[in-house]
């Protein structure tokens, strides 16, 4: 990956919150995520005491759904400006934020998380590294984990000319590629978006799948 595929992050953060106004960030809801609150009341497993890791966490909505739910959660977003405004946002927060880069992460993180949980970081994301991005999410599940992924779909091979580039349901299937099974796959259609497909899959990661197969 490119420095050019994520460079755009941190400037944008860092002027919305200059000029005090979170409507500048386009994936920024200000509340948690309905596919994430959804699966939480209906699919959860038992949470207290099992680790979450929240994938470019942005402003940290969901991060504080999975703590309030009893998740120990880790998030992490390449923008430091982010992270510093998830610490502003919820300053009693037992939520660990941090500043991490997807592809650079620290070692001790891989195969450690029982929940690793990312909405449309995939999809923001240039296509021609899109597999390498599975991997490193993927990479974050703990044998006998859960990888719970909340995207766009398209139908057409063809994706987008600009971000985001919505994901086929072809290149979502790497996960199962890298031995992750498939529990559950939840459609939902949002006809007042131009992208009105979506999807929320959750993995289970085989206790026999480890640092050795992956």
């Amino acid at each position: 990956m490119s420095a050019q595929d994520s460079d755009w992050f941190e400037p944008l953060y860092a002027d919305a919150l200059a000029q005090g106004d979170p409507g500048q960030i386009p994936w920024a809801l200000m509340e948690v995520t309905p596919y994430l609150q959804d699966w939480l009341e209906q699919a959860a497993p038992e949470s207290t005491g099992r680790s979450a890791v929240v994938v470019a966490c942005g402003l940290g909505d969901d991060a504080e759904a999975l703590a309030n739910y009893g998740f120990e959660v880790t998030a992490f977003d390449i923008s430091a400006t982010a992270i510093a405004w998830c610490q502003q946002r919820f300053p009693n927060s037992s939520v660990h934020y941090q500043v991490a880069d997807l592809f650079q992460l620290p070692p001790d993180w891989r195969y450690r998380f029982d929940l690793v949980y990312d909405f449309r970081t995939i999809q923001a994301l240039p296509v021609d590294i899109r597999p390498e991005v599975i991997e490193q999410i993927a990479a974050l599940a703990a044998p006998g984990g859960t990888a719970l992924i909340a995207t766009y779909i398209r139908q057409s091979e063809t994706p987008p000319d600009s971000a985001p580039w919505p994901l086929t349901l072809a290149e979502l299937a790497h996960f199962e590629a890298l031995g992750l099974e498939v529990v559950r796959q939840d459609r939902f259609v949002n006809r007042d978006s131009r992208f009105r497909d979506r999807v929320r899959v959750e993995y289970r990661v085989p206790q026999a799948v480890g640092t050795a197969s992956r």
